[in-house]
């Protein structure tokens, strides 16, 4: 778990991941939070059956690198987003983190403040050599948590922009 002056960043073991899947309240509630507003998009479903719970329960590697960490707002003690890294580090030490705020908790900072935290955390571990990320051209919300948090443009395609973070040693 991971503490910032506003958030608990906290990584979902693999039946909280389940409760997370069934949007029926029940994550809250078993974490004594209020429910949150969490839309599941499609994308989202697909990669938590395919790739994300299966990686969980195989136990093989860190779970950490593959599971969806859940962002808590302490003043409202909900669930106000979420984010994930896309596997253990790569052969070149990258990792891809990709995330997600909730409808009423945009444009409050939570994610520039949550994405500063993991990247601290991402310092910390080994084999981690930067951090990558991709957001549509448009989303201008989604590319400012990453120009806030010192991401570097490297690649721009028809839709997407391509970002890395070199980690500091």
């Amino acid at each position: 778990m991971i503490e910032t002056a506003r958030l608990i960043i906290m990584p979902l073991t693999h039946s909280q991941l389940l409760q997370y899947k069934s949007n029926d309240s029940s994550l809250d509630a078993a974490l004594n939070l209020r429910p949150s507003s969490r839309i599941i998009s499609e994308d989202l479903q697909e990669a938590l059956e395919l790739t994300v719970l299966p990686n969980v329960a195989a136990q093989r590697n860190n779970y950490l690198f593959s599971t969806l960490w859940a962002i808590i707002s302490k003043e409202e003690n909900m669930v106000v987003g979420d984010l994930c890294f896309m596997g253990e580090p790569n052969a070149n030490g990258e990792i891809e983190i990709g995330y997600g705020t909730y409808e009423g908790f945009k444009k409050r900072g939570f994610m520039t403040e949550a994405v500063r935290a993991m990247v601290k955390w991402a310092e910390r571990q080994p084999n981690v050599r930067s951090i990558i990320a991709s957001t549509k051209k448009g989303n201008v919300a989604s590319y400012s948590v990453l120009l806030n948090n010192d991401f570097l443009m490297v690649c721009v395609t028809d839709t997407l922009f391509k970002w890395e973070l070199e980690i500091k040693w």
